[in-house]
């Protein structure tokens, strides 16, 4: 039953919403006609039309009902209330269990005045139900973050084991189709759907001396998910394979895959990776949402002038742009992201990668197979038989890629790639390191880019406030001023605690100057032709990072981690 203590006699809705002038009568009139019509509740169609804002609605709803209204991305949720309540029932009728107070279950709904929902509930829960209602709206994500699948991931778990499963299932998944409902088949589902939900960009399975490990690397850090027992750990390395194309009975060496999928109508890839370690094989998965990886070229990280700046570069009829950094940097997100903002329709633009793992419906894309002879240097020899204008190389690892690219780029082709450097400066010294002559760098290259991934500030729950003086210090050695108090992430539910959401990109582009090409041409040391680039414009990463900490954007001790340690 819910709580009435505080309810008094309730006003129609579309009366309140005019007294208050929060809407036109015809506008009100069309609604309810539309609601009537459809079935749909009045609340709903006034909130996706936009004729009232989320804040607007609540208070409506509040003084119509009585029900306080609560901030969802404030509210400390109760692990213990959000197990009153199934998942199904929370997503089938939007509701969000917040807390439990004795007898009292405080429910946030997005109708509080549905008292047979409200009855359910109560049922359902074995609780009074005290309905309050979120300021603004966010009822889905916060199911999306609080319903997390790691007890059934262990109930199912916990089956494989009682049955002795454990020692057979390596065989039973040969046949993946026959064994979906296999528990070790859920446990593996639920592990991918979890780590999708929680934004992970990798899932790493790793077993220990006596438990495996499941971790979700998630914005750049590894947190640990969930510890099943060793005994499951053949049949889950097994289904993995199965589905990844696999061998399952190579165990020893190290295995390549992959597997798509679709998780809440979002359709999903995975690379799969496998190394036999000291306790058995550990796996990687990484995590290729096709829905959430590609960003528009501003999405990136770049800042106004920068955008800008690297525009003209890419509208270049010809010349190469080199993408730098280390592993995991987002050099390929950003090159995904330059081909998006270049008009196909008029322009043949060709890929070779290794591996293709976005699909342009526009763009030519050849995957590098060493089975098959193709490599970085014989794809890009094809693609120059195919009337190319733009050409993307996914890396330049080697002198007879780095031939053919500059070639490529001197013949009147625009070339991205990338190059594993420390900085944009280090981009053309790793190039003329690979056997490229420095006239030849000078006339291909227009541009080279260096670039580092920092974990962005929760908006929801930015606070500004003092940092270690270590942070302080390494702003004001970098920026030339005094500052102590900078925004960080309190932590709320939107982060999961963990007070970030998202990452940026922090750049540094070297533009290939007169003076600069000079420098090269005379095999000048990479601190004389940094030097050079500062005069020339360039801000480094490093200034690049505290600038978007003086904005909020990120933090300090981000950039301190992730940049401070370039020289």
């Amino acid at each position: 039953m819910m709580e009435r203590g505080k309810l008094g006699a309730k006003k129609d809705m579309g009366q309140i919403l005019l007294e208050g002038a929060f809407i036109k009568a015809p506008e009100l009139k069309a609604a309810q006609e539309t609601a009537k019509r459809t079935g749909r509740k009045l609340t709903e169609i006034l909130l996706t039309q936009n004729l009232v804002t989320p804040e607007t609605m609540a208070t409506v709803l509040s003084f119509q009902h009585g029900a306080p209204i609560i901030d969802l991305k404030q509210f400390d949720i109760q692990p213990q209330a959000v197990a009153l309540i199934p998942e199904n029932v929370a997503r089938e009728n939007s509701v969000l269990p917040l807390s439990v107070d004795g007898e009292v279950l405080t429910v946030a709904m997005d109708d509080p005045g549905d008292i047979q929902l409200i009855d359910n509930l109560s049922s359902l829960s074995r609780k009074r139900i005290r309905p309050v209602i979120p300021l603004h709206g966010g009822i889905k994500a916060s199911i999306d973050t609080h319903y997390r699948l790691t007890a059934q991931i262990q109930q199912q778990v916990t089956q494989v084991v009682e049955t002795a499963q454990a020692q057979v299932s390596a065989e039973s998944m040969l046949a993946p189709d026959a064994v979906t409902q296999a528990p070790i088949v859920r446990a593996l589902d639920m592990i991918i759907t979890q780590a999708v939900k929680d934004r992970a960009s990798d899932i790493h399975i790793e077993p220990q001396e006596d438990k495996i490990k499941i971790r979700y690397r998630i914005d750049g850090i590894l947190h640990e998910a969930v510890t099943l027992p060793l005994g499951v750990h053949s049949a889950l390395i097994s289904r993995i394979k199965v589905i990844s194309n696999m061998n399952i009975a190579e165990r020893r060496r190290p295995q390549d895959g992959q597997f798509s999928t679709t998780i809440a109508n979002r359709a999903i890839d995975f690379r799969v990776a496998t190394a036999e370690t000291t306790y058995g094989e550990m796996v990687v998965l990484r995590v290729l949402d096709k829905s959430s990886s590609v960003l528009n070229l501003p999405d990136v990280g770049f800042s106004t002038q920068l955008l800008e700046n690297y525009k003209r570069m890419l509208d270049s009829p010809f010349g190469m742009i080199l993408v730098s950094g280390p592993t995991g940097s987002g050099k390929t997100t950003t090159l995904y992201a330059s081909l998006r903002s270049l008009d196909p329709s008029s322009r043949n633009i060709m890929t070779v990668e290794d591996p293709v793992e976005y699909r342009f419906s526009n763009i030519n894309q050849i995957q590098v197979n060493p089975q098959a002879d193709i490599t970085f240097a014989r794809g890009l020899r094809a693609i120059m038989r195919l009337d190319p204008d733009i050409i993307l190389v996914g890396e330049i690892r080697d002198q007879e890629t780095a031939n053919v690219a500059v070639q490529a780029a001197l013949t009147g082709h625009l070339v991205l790639s990338t190059i594993h450097a420390n900085d944009a400066v280090g981009a053309l010294v790793r190039l003329i390191d690979l056997g490229i002559e420095p006239f030849l760098v000078t006339s291909a290259v227009i541009a080279t880019l260096s670039q580092r991934l920092v974990r962005k500030i929760c908006p929801y729950c930015r606070t500004l406030g003092p940092v270690p003086p270590a942070d302080a210090m390494a702003y004001q050695q970098e920026m030339q001023e005094t500052r102590t108090d900078f925004y960080q992430g309190r932590g709320c539910n939107f982060c999961s605690r963990t007070g970030s959401l998202g990452r940026t990109t922090v750049i540094e582009m070297l533009s290939m100057t007169d003076q600069i090409r000079q420098l090269v041409n005379r095999q000048a040391g990479s601190s004389e032709i940094k030097t050079q680039a500062l005069r020339d414009g360039m801000t480094t990463m490093r200034r690049d990072g505290m600038l978007k900490a003086r904005d909020g954007i990120t933090t300090p001790a981000e950039i301190v981690r992730n940049v401070f340690t370039i020289v």
